[in-house]
């Protein structure tokens, strides 16, 4: 009887799928004379190479809530590489000076160059497949990716969560080669109509691959959990806005990655 269980246990084990093991370990760099630091995280039990998904943090710097997104891409078999745009330990939970760190770099050149320069980092790493990359990004990370975007970055696909819309500069004609997802809450204050005509009138003119998705009774930063102790008007988390913008870029990947 007992060899009987033993051979059945030893079956169950073998037939059982391996659980994901996902590491993950902060990655130093530099961008000109600046020390930067991102977060890598991968499923350790899987070989091969893999996609590889570059995120970029909201105005805040590379945070916790930046890095459990990490972890969750990694759980779904991607290699995931937070990018640092501020520096290394620089982030806050000030909003003035959150307005301030992200002020440093928007409308410049430097966005570009240092998100690129993350960008090199995951196309580097052993485990990557450099012909499949997503870069997504959060609130002035949305913003950031899109120019990646714009600037012809060698990525498959962008996608924005709770993002701000530029448009594509007169020098960026016939760069875009990434599909393009914007997620949106419907109810955001803090991106204008006039943006967001601006915005898709810029995509129709560029013959981009785009979408945008809206999420009704929804404002700003619906993704992230902590975005309702900021105390901010028009800033709160919304679960289901949550739960179906993850659920739209899986499917987004699906496709570029296929």
């Amino acid at each position: 009887m007992k060899k009987a269980v033993f051979i059945f246990l030893s079956v169950l084990l073998v037939c059982l799928p391996a659980h994901a093991k996902v590491v993950s370990r902060f990655v130093e760099y530099k961008h000109g004379d600046t020390i930067l630091q991102g977060y890598l995280a991968y499923d350790d039990s899987k070989a091969g190479k893999r996609p590889g998904v570059l995120v970029v943090h909201e105005w805040w710097g590379l945070n916790d809530y930046v890095r459990s997104r990490v972890n969750k891409l990694a759980q779904l078999g991607y290699v995931a590489f937070a990018l640092d745009m501020y520096g290394k330990n620089v982030w806050t939970t000030d909003p003035n000076k959150a307005k301030e760190l992200m002020g440093h770099l928007q409308g410049t050149p430097l966005l570009r160059e240092r998100a690129n320069a993350g960008l090199d980092i995951l196309q580097k790493n052993r485990l990557v497949d450099p012909r499949r990359i997503a870069a997504i990004g959060y609130c002035f990370g949305g913003t950031t990716v899109l120019e990646l975007s714009y600037g012809g970055a060698n990525v498959a696909g962008v996608a924005s969560f709770h993002g701000g819309l530029t448009v594509p500069k007169p020098e960026d004609e016939g760069k875009i080669r990434a599909k393009i997802l914007v997620l949106h809450g419907a109810d955001d204050a803090f991106i204008s109509n006039d943006a967001i005509t601006a915005f898709q009138d810029a995509m129709r003119k560029a013959n981009a691959d785009w979408q945008m998705v809206y999420f009704g009774g929804t404002v700003h930063s619906f993704t992230n959990p902590g975005a309702d102790k900021v105390g901010m008007k028009g800033i709160a988390y919304k679960p289901k806005a949550d739960e179906r913008s993850w659920s739209y870029m899986i499917a987004f990947f699906k496709e570029i990655f296929r």
